[in-house]
């Protein structure tokens, strides 16, 4: 189907912002769609909760007014946005994956069970834990250490390592108080999928615990499945903090694991994506690589492209990687580019804090765009604002706060590195303090973020 006014298909992505906007312009014959935003951006990604109810009816509202045909509608934003997609295509009758296969990769139990399925060797020990049960501990018949996460949540919102009793009880209680802002949204999209009697009673209220993983290298499958087959056209390795390794500090692309690795979670990921049903859709994939045991452990599976990559394929491959979800969309089997773009090798930086601080100064504009001519392919994105408190930002991880974004590409990994330390010297990022000891008080002296 076609609008009213040209040939162009029209495809409707939910909080479409400025930045992914022009992301899209760079996939393949991108004036064949015509891209209009569904939602407000802050709706779904930074509301304090998620009313799916009033969500998909004035979303069901809009599309009944537009004057044209509704050929597409996507999402790369994290949870609801995945189920939100998915009950909108079936509303307006456009081909789409089940709403049970997006939970078969979004909810973390649920996913954990289909994975030991198929790939017993490569997971975890977990639990299910209801974390409002005062008896809940019982369930837990893990080894310290273990993480405890809700079933549904992203960034890390909510996820902690626990070492003891005492962390154990601290993490229980910022649960109960926050566990609601996913939950709420996943109950909603369970209460409409047809699921078996046992994870029916796992909603969206509960938390899985699992093992450790051992320690190792950190990737990222990008891929879809066309028609029952299942592709993956890129690599991300991602890099921790060496210091605070529960924190990113940045994503590489490509990757620099061993080719046979790479070709085992290639296999891996399409004997378990194939088994979520998932099918005419996109994901991503998380593995670990532990090389001295030669061990590859799964992390989790997520029924989107990731937004965090985007600028990376753009940078090597020549587009934007919203392509696949767009041409998925569409009803047309994608054909991705490889390889042809400016950079041999493209990296997102995360600068992060650790402690609570009031931003003092953020940079201008101007020294933005100055920076970024520095090195070709540089983007910055500035996450916090002047005045505001760290600790009032919306779903950060447990341990750190993500204050800026910096995107890169160059010749190579190494240079990426050297690019990135020489922009962080210079980036007029400041922020005073609060130190534990001085209560509700600012320290007096600023720090700079390289510092």
């Amino acid at each position: 189907m076609t609008d009213n006014m040209s040939n162009r298909k029209n495809i409707f992505v939910l909080g479409l912002d400025e930045y992914n906007a022009r992301q899209f312009k760079t996939i393949r014959n991108a004036d064949r769609y015509a891209f209009h935003n569904l939602l407000d951006r802050y709706e779904i990604t930074h509301a304090l909760d998620f009313p799916m109810e009033a969500l998909m009816r004035k979303a069901k509202e809009f599309l009944d007014s537009f004057e044209g045909s509704v050929d597409g509608i996507v999402g790369y934003w994290d949870f609801p946005t995945s189920v939100l997609k998915v009950m909108l295509r079936d509303y307006c009758g456009l081909p789409t994956p089940s709403l049970e296969s997006i939970l078969r990769c979004e909810h973390k139990y649920w996913s954990r069970t289909i994975q030991k399925s198929v790939l017993p060797d490569m997971v975890p020990e977990f639990r299910a834990v209801d974390p409002f049960d005062d008896d809940m501990i019982s369930a837990i018949d893990l080894d310290y250490p273990y993480w405890l996460k809700p079933v549904k949540s992203h960034s890390s919102h909510l996820g902690f390592k626990i070492h003891s009793r005492a962390e154990l009880n601290r993490a229980i209680v910022l649960t109960r108080e926050g566990i609601h802002r996913f939950g709420e949204p996943l109950s909603y999209a369970m209460e409409r999928a047809n699921l078996p009697p046992e994870i029916t009673e796992i909603d969206g209220y509960h938390c899985i615990a699992e093992a450790m993983i051992s320690a190792g290298r950190q990737c990222t499958l990008e891929g879809y499945v066309c028609s029952g087959e299942v592709v993956v056209y890129g690599i991300v390795d991602s890099i921790r903090d060496r210091k605070h390794r529960s924190t990113f500090a940045r994503y590489e692309y490509p990757s620099r694991l061993p080719a046979p690795v790479r070709q085992r979670m290639i296999e891996a990921t399409r004997k378990v994506v194939l088994e979520t049903g998932l099918d005419n859709a996109p994901f991503n994939i998380e593995f670990y690589y532990n090389q001295p045991k030669d061990r590859i452990s799964l992390l989790e599976i997520n029924a989107r492209i990731s937004k965090s990559h985007i600028p990376l394929f753009r940078l090597v491959d020549g587009a934007s990687h919203q392509q696949v979800m767009v041409q998925l969309a569409a009803g047309e089997p994608p054909d991705f580019p490889d390889n042809a773009g400016p950079c041999n090798a493209a990296a997102k930086f995360m600068h992060r804090r650790y402690r609570d601080a009031l931003v003092t100064r953020v940079p201008t504009r101007e020294e933005i765009e100055e920076l970024e001519s520095l090195a070709p392919g540089t983007d910055i994105q500035i996450e916090v604002e002047e005045g505001g408190l760290l600790s009032e930002m919306a779903y950060e991880d447990s341990y750190s706060y993500e204050v800026a974004v910096i995107f890169m590409g160059g010749p190579s990994h190494e240079s990426l590195l050297r690019r990135h330390r020489r922009l962080l010297r210079r980036l007029p990022l400041y922020f005073d303090e609060r130190r534990a000891e001085d209560g509700p008080g600012f320290a007096k002296r600023e720090e700079r973020a390289g510092t």
